[in-house]
């Protein structure tokens, strides 16, 4: 009987105690090992979020470039249209300089006598009379799809009368500083602005002030124009190299494209794209062509075929376009590529489907 009761309390006992403990997770060199965490129950998984890709930003190019390639504000009326002598790869523009509003001796006002220089290459005969038409002829005799577009649109820039418009150089610039980021009605708003301020009375208010004058006038009294404080240093900064001498207008007009392209490119606030916005629509040269301009790559796509509503970002960059691709298009169209470029803005205005072989 008594054996019965202790082995009663023993059997109590026992189901009291509690359950044994985990066994201690095996050290290495003194230091626990982490015990294997136990399975829980899978979270219900939460739908992934759609990546929102962005609508592609709009080309500033048409805004940009008409405040860029608008005549010198005190130019008066305009010259006859006299025939030039024209290069294809050359400064085509008639240049004032900056500083004096003087014109720089323009090149021959007529191709050279025939008779002249026999034995020797005959020299060009395009002058600013013929050099639109010759430029036309040139972008269709290389593809046939050119001719709609042409025929649709004609290019100003490079027409007799564009290419008789005197251009300031230092306006022009400028205009282009002032165009960044901003839309083509704020630009001109700005640049109104930026002109009275230097005007004596009403009758001056029409004249782009000469570098020397912004060069000198505080950053504060520019800001006054609408100006932000960094384009205000920029438009100054250019002021003080044209004032200097630095930059002119003969070596604008005079300098092979390399070197215009790298001392622009190194004033502050001239970036590449503005530069050769400048290159084409400024100094009316016509070997231009920008592969960075969205609107150009975009227009070039749809050239050739592409659906371009498909296209995506590629590395956070909308490109429509590779380089590569763009520079074996556009070099079979040399010593013309500025013309070919601005009719790639005006693809999807004009329909080239009948045209495509």
């Amino acid at each position: 009987m008594a054996g019965t009761r202790r082995s009663s309390r023993l059997s109590a006992a026992t189901q009291a105690m509690p359950p044994p403990a985990a066994p201690a997770a095996p050290t290495t060199n003194g230091r626990k090992r982490k015990a294997a965490a136990e399975p829980q129950a899978e979270a219900p998984s939460t739908p992934k979020k759609k990546r929102i890709v962005a609508p592609p930003p709009l080309t500033p190019t048409p805004s940009a470039v008409g405040i860029i390639a608008e005549p010198a504000l005190h130019n008066g009326p305009q010259p006859a249209t006299v025939a030039r002598l024209a290069d294809p790869r050359g400064t085509n523009a008639m240049l004032l300089s900056p500083e004096t509003s003087r014109l720089i001796a323009p090149r021959d006002e007529a191709p050279p006598s025939p008779s002249k220089g026999r034995g020797k290459p005959p020299p060009t005969t395009t002058t600013t009379q013929t050099l639109l038409q010759e430029a036309c002829d040139h972008l269709i005799s290389v593809d046939e799809r050119m001719r709609p577009l042409i025929a649709k649109h004609t290019c100003r820039a490079f027409s007799p009368e564009g290419l008789a418009e005197k251009v300031d150089p230092f306006e022009s610039l400028s205009s282009g500083i002032i165009s960044q980021q901003v839309s083509g009605a704020a630009a001109k708003s700005i640049k109104n602005k930026f002109v009275a301020l230097f005007a004596a009375d009403s009758a001056a208010a029409a004249r782009f002030p000469h570098p020397s004058q912004v060069a000198a006038t505080p950053l504060d009294t520019l800001r006054t124009a609408g100006l932000s404080q960094r384009k205000a240093e920029y438009i100054q900064g250019l002021a003080g190299r044209f004032a200097s001498g630095e930059l002119s207008a003969q070596m604008l007009r005079d300098a092979p494209y390399d070197e215009v392209l790298a001392r622009l490119t190194a004033v502050r606030g001239l970036g590449r794209w503005s530069v050769e916005m400048f290159a084409c629509f400024g100094l009316k040269r016509m070997d231009v062509f920008a592969l960075g301009d969205l609107g150009v790559q975009r227009g070039m796509a749809a050239f050739e075929g592409r659906d371009v509503a498909k296209l995506r970002t590629k590395g956070g960059k909308w490109k429509y376009m590779s380089e590569q691709d763009m520079v074996a298009l556009s070099d079979r169209f040399a010593p013309y590529r500025s013309l070919f470029m601005w009719y790639m803005w005006r693809v999807e205005e004009t329909d080239i489907s009948t045209m495509e072989s």
